[in-house]
């Protein structure tokens, strides 16, 4: 979907693609999950690298390219590129991978001193190993979100890049990408667009479990009088009403987000109004309201007024509810208050120099 189409993807726009996780999501969680983290980083892929690069990653246009944020391992420079050995844990739809999009450091002059600079890398399947390590959570079973290992893993020098951060990307002055394909989407900055993944799929879970609370309503009964079919019942329907009410409110709220970034996108390419960091930093937040609005409908209406009978194991509510508490506990959701606490230093003026994982703050 987000593949450029010069490459043979649809060049989707990102409400299209946060339309479709949340239609999978709808069904089953776990493989929006496992669709939405691989393809949705044919959008960096297609922003960050030349052309010659691009046309070598995408090939045929078949591309799945999970990726984790989180530098780990560090790289040694050899003769034609960088070699790699680490192992990235929580590697979301590796299982189907064609490639794997990672941060790592650079090895320092001292390899038992601090690191060097932070390395965003893209490497071919070929390259890596994918670790037999992840079922044994409490929800998301079906998402393959397993580890992948380096093994002394060669990585040519033009798949990597040097000194570029995937989460916080600086798009000022435009992109490689939206040059190339003239398209405003690959210039956009990456701390909204991350986020609403992970609210999009959280959104179609709960649209699943209305789906399922509504064939609830429409075949048991009460437990107390008048016993009648819970569809009739003013608190069942009161308890649904809210649960859809909520979830429709996240799914606007996700798809302005999506609207908003487009826009920003376009007027970074075209107007040359810079895309900020505060303008993605608010995104970012708007997106994780979403999913907290989508959550509190899952565990406060549906889950909570359910039943126990629905809790039980192999029960559709029972299992959504697992695979959203996963999402609820992601990292991204845990850094709901540095996101608003740096979003409010940005407004104010106060950010100076942005703070990277490899400690070299970068002049605001």
């Amino acid at each position: 979907m987000l593949v450029p189409r010069r490459y043979g993807g649809f060049e989707h726009d990102l409400g299209s693609f946060w339309r479709l996780t949340i239609a999978l999501a709808r069904g089953c969680p776990s493989t929006a999950w496992c669709f939405c983290l691989p393809a949705g980083h044919a959008l960096q892929t297609g922003m960050l690298f030349e052309e010659d690069v691009q046309a070598e990653l995408f090939g045929d246009g078949y591309y799945l390219c999970p990726a984790v944020a989180a530098p780990a391992g560090r790289a040694k420079r050899v003769d034609g590129g960088w070699e790699l050995t680490s192992t990235h844990p929580y590697s979301s739809g590796a299982p189907y991978a064609t490639h794997y999009m990672g941060q790592t450091f650079a090895e320092g002059d001292d390899p038992a001193g601090p690191p060097g600079p932070l390395l965003l890398f893209v490497a071919p399947r070929a390259a890596w190993t994918m670790l037999d390590d992840w079922g044994d959570t409490l929800g998301l079973k079906g998402s393959g979100s397993h580890s992948i290992r380096f093994e002394q893993a060669f990585i040519p020098e033009r798949f990597v890049l040097e000194d570029t951060w995937m989460v916080d990307t600086n798009v000022a002055g435009g992109t490689p990408g939206s040059r190339i394909h003239g398209n405003p989407m690959y210039a956009g900055r990456t701390l909204a667009f991350f986020q609403g993944e992970l609210a999009a799929i959280m959104i179609g879970a709960a649209k699943g479990a209305c789906d399922e609370y509504e064939e609830m309503l429409r075949t048991r009964r009460t437990y107390r009088p008048p016993v009648t079919l819970r569809i009739d019942d003013p608190d069942y329907q009161r308890w649904y009403g809210t649960a859809v009410a909520r979830v429709a409110t996240a799914e606007a709220a996700l798809l302005q987000v999506a609207d908003q970034w487009n826009e920003l996108c376009r007027r970074s390419v075209e107007d040359g109004i810079p895309f900020t960091r505060e303008e993605d930093l608010r995104l970012n937040l708007v997106a994780r309201e979403a999913l907290t609005i989508a959550w509190e409908a899952m565990q406060a209406q549906i889950f909570r007024t359910a039943g126990t009978s629905y809790a039980r194991a192999g029960q559709r509510i029972e299992r959504i509810f697992r695979d959203m508490s996963i999402g609820w506990s992601h990292v991204g959701t845990i850094l709901a208050d540095w996101t608003a606490r740096e979003w409010a230093r940005e407004h104010f003026g106060l950010v100076q120099q942005v703070p990277r994982p490899d400690g070299a703050a970068k002049a605001h």
